[in-house]
């Protein structure tokens, strides 16, 4: 399906960004593998798990090339698109799913700790976006595929910084799908459900806990991979904006806000009427203070 591609995987030497380069690999696709080879917190640099998947890559008879550039700053991240375009002549697809943890309950949560995880997820899917952006406009195509989580998209505990950031990946997704749909350029977003080295970091402290690590166990990386592919090929050429979930064998589509109910009074409103009319009138439709897990509670299909 991705004859003549060439694609770009951050965070790709481990997990779902690993699995997802060895997929677009084996559908035709030559691959720039990113990984700075930090630890799940971030810490740290190793050259060896990009270039592990390249040699997966190459023994298979594929094509790639490693990257260990950091996503977290825009002169690396231009150096990433640069490696595509010196390697392979071109860039067509962009896969930001590099991404680190630094999870804590948010009265403890330390200005460095969101800091952190805002710029590698949130900062990085710009950086290497707008890296790419420029070229994708000028070749008049391209397609990016970010990684977004039901942490932002839903809610869950101790990761206001995660969610926060990955919330924050939806919203550019749709804003870079609106604005560069006259280019044929193509934006959408993924919400993967799979065990990971970076969420293998998930507490484990309660049995509920402990129940929903063993139910994510069953969801490996690679069933993240087929979806990835297909947004990535011609063959999703309509599909734009939209933010999907893969969870074990299934795939949704998940919500975008929009109005769900409204009260209106002729006079306008004060507080008091906002009290007495509006909250009551709205309350019916509030959203519960669901969690990810509470939403999807039934086990991996």
């Amino acid at each position: 399906m991705l004859d003549g591609k060439v694609v770009l995987v951050t965070g790709a030497g481990g997990g779902i960004g690993r699995d997802i380069a060895l997929a677009m690999a084996r559908e035709g696709a030559k691959v720039v593998v990113n990984d700075i080879g930090a630890s799940v917190a971030g810490e740290g640099s190793d050259t060896g798990p990009a270039q592990a998947v390249v040699n997966e890559i190459k023994a298979a008879g594929g094509s790639a090339v490693a990257n260990t550039d950091s996503v977290s700053e825009a002169a690396s991240a231009a150096r990433m698109v640069g490696t595509a375009l010196e390697a392979f002549g071109r860039l067509d697809v962009v896969v930001n799913n590099a991404g680190i943890l630094r999870d804590r309950i948010f009265h403890k949560m330390s200005p460095e700790e969101w800091d952190a995880v805002i710029r590698v997820h949130l900062y990085g899917s710009f950086h290497v976006s707008r890296a790419a952006a420029t070229h994708f406009k000028e070749q008049e195509s391209g397609c990016y595929i970010h990684m977004t989580s039901t942490s932002g998209l839903v809610g869950n505990l101790g990761q206001a910084n995660y969610s926060a950031a990955k919330l924050g990946v939806a919203a550019l997704s749709k804003s870079i799908a609106l604005d560069m749909q006259k280019f044929n350029v193509r934006s959408n977003c993924i919400s993967p459900f799979a065990w990971s080295r970076m969420i293998g970091s998930i507490p484990t402290e309660t049995p509920e806990e402990q129940a929903r690590v063993d139910r994510l166990k069953q969801m490996t990386p690679a069933k993240i991979a087929p979806l990835a592919v297909c947004l990535a090929s011609d063959a999703a050429s309509d599909v734009n904006g939209q933010i999907f979930a893969v969870r074990n064998n299934e795939i949704f589509l998940m919500s975008q806000p929009r109005p769900v109910r409204s009260v209106h009074r002729s006079e306008g409103w004060s507080p008091q009427t906002v009290a007495s009319h509006a909250l009551p009138a709205l309350k019916a439709s509030f959203y519960d203070l669901d969690r990810s897990a509470d939403v999807f509670s039934w086990d991996p299909i």
